[in-house]
């Protein structure tokens, strides 16, 4: 009975929050199009690689914020689906979509790799067991730009952002706090290189960019117009 009951309720969800195909669609289609990737044999790689990554340690207990990463992105974009303004949830979905688009693309016409990982893991302990895991089921292809990173930016941005999850002050530092250690843990973990992380927080930060103007809500325009009078007439009398 309890689980008729919540398929009964997904089936009301999907059908009263329609909106919420979008990202289930794109995920399908991304998840699938990265497997092709994943499985691809290329014959030339690019490996990225700086002298800081050969700086950091490996350390497995990282592999804890690197896991939490995808139960991260399922709880922002759930509770955005049924709590925020609807065009918040377009402006979220439309800043991961164009990234991980990007990251398909830079895949496909500059296929990389990273030689970073150890060769041996300790696998003891339940982290360093995680690790050999994760080792086994992710190749260190395809990892410019980080998508770990990538994602945390734009999901942080869109909870900092929100009018009543900011007001949550312990949400927020425990959010950007996990936000934080996750964007280590891809480094820690050699997951990625310094490179792939930076490139995830530039682009993370542009892409967020672009899509907050095309969601920009008439309020928000006003208040830029009025900043930026307030700004030019506080310029003219400095200057007079």
């Amino acid at each position: 009975m309890i689980l008729i009951r919540w398929i009964r309720n997904l089936i009301e969800l999907f059908r009263t929050h329609r909106w919420v195909w979008w990202i289930l669609v794109y995920t399908a289609i991304y998840m699938a199009s990265f497997q092709i990737m994943e499985n691809a044999r290329h014959v030339h790689y690019h490996v990225i690689h700086t002298w800081i990554d050969e700086q950091i340690p490996f350390c497995e207990y990282f592999v804890i914020p690197y896991i939490l990463w995808f139960g991260l992105n399922v709880w922002v974009v759930a509770w955005f689906v049924l709590k925020a303004e609807r065009y918040e949830y377009y402006r979220l979905i439309t800043a991961l979509m164009l990234g991980m688009t990007a990251f398909l693309v830079v895949s496909v016409v500059y296929p990389n790799r990273l030689e970073l990982r150890p060769e041996h893991v300790d696998t003891t302990n339940i982290c360093g067991r995680l690790v050999a895991m994760l080792y086994g089921t992710d190749t260190p292809t395809n990892v410019l730009p980080s998508i770990h990173v990538y994602n945390t930016v734009v999901l942080c941005h869109a909870v900092n952002t929100n009018a009543r999850l900011r007001r949550r002050k312990l949400l927020i530092l425990s959010l950007n706090t996990l936000g934080v250690l996750i964007i280590l843990s891809t480094m820690f973990l050699k997951q990625h290189s310094v490179i792939d992380v930076s490139l995830g927080l530039v682009m993370g930060m542009l892409m967020q960019i672009i899509s907050d103007r095309i969601f920009e809500t008439e309020e928000e325009r006003s208040f830029s117009k009025e900043t930026v009078l307030t700004r030019s007439a506080s310029s003219r009398r400095t200057a007079g």
